[in-house]
């Protein structure tokens, strides 16, 4: 006799114990992945739902049961109307966040003839070089740069160049009265391939108020996808790094000379 028999309903083997730890792993992870959002509070319903359900059917409660299992089987189709944007956003995060799904990505490129265009040294000199000029000047820049994911979708909102990358032609795009200095520039390799291209706005809420809305455009994209993202502020010309939804204040313009150096090197491998 298992010891949870003794409670009479309950007849649990290792499975269940399993099944109930993979379970509550599950929660974690969605718990996680909708802290601090308004999905919250639909989670909690969900939970409690749940609970009834599982309650009622080990107490056979068939009335009950089969009202909540009415109810959920017509929610689930209203769950995921709800929640599109974040199941969306939970699959592309799932997708790129992970060694297995980059691994993918490259074979199914390279299997497709595919090449992958990096930066050379040569590049992150003109770029960077733009930045520290934006900075001194002020000048507000969101400079999107993509690894293995496409970002196809960004660039059709904004205006096509296919131009080489130079820090003139970086500084003149940006620039108050240039019309395409509204919005994100997006590099690919050696090319600028668009700018003025509208980026997913993050849905986080711990965002610090300092940051305006290149900053959370930068961090929406970062999470969608693995591109890499360059901000520098027109307030106060600080230049910052935007990685998988991550910040990082770059204090000199060696310091982001390395980052996206040590970007593209995992792009690489």
């Amino acid at each position: 006799m298992y010891p949870l028999e003794l409670f009479g309903f309950l007849h649990m083997t290792l499975t269940d114990i399993l099944d109930i730890l993979l379970v509550a792993l599950l929660i974690f992870i969605v718990f996680r992945w909708i802290r601090d959002s308004a999905a919250m509070n639909i989670f909690y319903a969900i939970l409690l739902i749940y609970v009834v359900m599982v309650v009622a059917d080990a107490l056979h409660m068939k009335m009950m049961s089969r009202l909540v299992a009415t109810f959920i089987d017509v929610g689930v189709l209203a769950l995921i109307v709800i929640f599109q944007p974040e199941i969306r956003h939970f699959l592309m995060k799932f997708g790129s966040g992970n060694r297995l799904g980059s691994k993918g990505r490259a074979f199914l490129s390279r299997l497709l003839g595919e090449k992958t265009r990096s930066m050379d040294n040569a590049t992150v000199k003109e770029v960077t070089e733009a930045c520290r000029s934006m900075s001194e000047d002020k000048t507000g820049a969101l400079i999107v740069i993509p690894h293995t994911m496409s970002l196809d979708q960004v660039i059709e909102t904004g205006d096509r160049l296919d131009a080489i990358v130079n820090r003139r032609l970086i500084m003149n795009l940006f620039f108050k009265n240039s019309p395409l200095h509204d919005g994100a520039m997006i590099l690919s390799g050696d090319r600028i391939v668009a700018a003025r291209c509208t980026l997913p706005i993050t849905e986080r809420t711990d965002i610090p108020a300092r940051y305006g809305m290149r900053h959370k455009a930068a961090i929406g994209i970062s999470e969608e996808t693995d591109a890499d993202v360059i901000v520098v502020s027109e307030e106060t010309g600080a230049i910052s790094f935007v990685k998988a939804g991550n910040v990082t204040t770059i204090g000199n313009i060696n310091e982001l000379k390395l980052l996206l150096g040590a970007a593209f090197s995992q792009t690489k491998s």
